[in-house]
């Protein structure tokens, strides 16, 4: 069995198990924005975690599966067009064999943009990538972007491990406590944090290479109460945007009516 972030969604069994699994998730994947931010600058601050900080900032602000990151060759990273190629992904066995495999489904295959910031942590990664390390192959891939001691591409459970310590510690630190954080639930902070923004429900579903539409817009109908009156807010305020433009462009017509009339 692979190690993989993945939770198993095809029942083995003679009883429904998908519709449980997958409706008590909601409320406990995605953390929310402050929380993120608060955890994204402990990790930049922190002595041991900081190391780690422009790999975690890009699983925040991609929505990548956690087995894609691990998988980016550089050759998967455009930094002259500031493309993020994600092609395939790499798992390791019980045994220790390592695999590369195609990506999760047909629309896990994409090509994402980088943002400003998300530029800037993989050029740190890239520019900061140890030379000393061997080279292996996987399966015809080589230049793996994150290594372990060994130079074998990091997989999922390194990054589980890491965020189930930087969390502990987080918490010991801090009075207000942080909610479990897994490279998964980095995955739907960023897809929930898109939706709050309203982004468009095919181009989220294109960006977190969903298969199917209702898995995006589950996220959506999910929103909460806040999210409710954030959005009854922003459209008063552009109602009344427009109706200060139409103001604008009436009392414009009729200054200029009034200059032709005595011409």
């Amino acid at each position: 069995m692979a190690v993989d972030d993945d939770l198993l969604m095809k029942n083995p069994f003679g009883f429904e198990l998908v519709g449980v699994i997958y409706n008590t998730e909601k409320t406990r994947l995605a953390i929310t924005r402050e929380q993120m931010n608060k955890f994204l600058k402990f990790i930049h601050d922190d002595n041991i975690y900081c190391k780690y900080y422009e790999a975690i900032y890009i699983l925040f602000h991609t929505g990548m599966r956690i087995s894609e990151f691990c998988g980016l060759t550089l050759k998967d990273i455009d930094l002259e067009n500031r493309i993020i190629d994600i092609n395939h992904q790499v798992q390791r066995f019980r045994s220790g064999k390592y695999d590369i495999c195609p990506t999760k489904t047909s629309a896990g295959t994409r090509k994402l943009p980088m943002t400003e910031e998300v530029y800037q942590m993989f050029r740190s990664l890239v520019e900061n990538r140890p030379t000393d390390l061997p080279e292996v192959i996987v399966k015809g891939y080589a230049g793996f972007l994150i290594r372990d001691k060994d130079g074998m591409p990091e997989v999922a459970l390194h990054w589980e491990l890491r965020f189930l310590h930087a969390v502990k510690r987080y918490n010991d630190i801090y009075k207000i406590q942080m909610p479990s954080i897994t490279p998964h639930v980095c995955r739907h902070t960023y897809c929930s944090n898109q939706a709050r923004a309203r982004m468009n429900p095919k181009t989220l579903q294109y960006l977190m290479g969903h298969s199917e539409i209702s898995v995006t817009m589950d996220v959506y109908t999910h929103l909460g109460l806040d999210d409710a009156k954030d959005e009854i807010i922003r459209l008063k305020e552009l109602e009344d945007a427009r109706k200060e433009i139409n103001n604008i462009e009436r009392d414009t017509m009729r200054s200029m009516e009034s200059q032709f009339k005595y011409i």
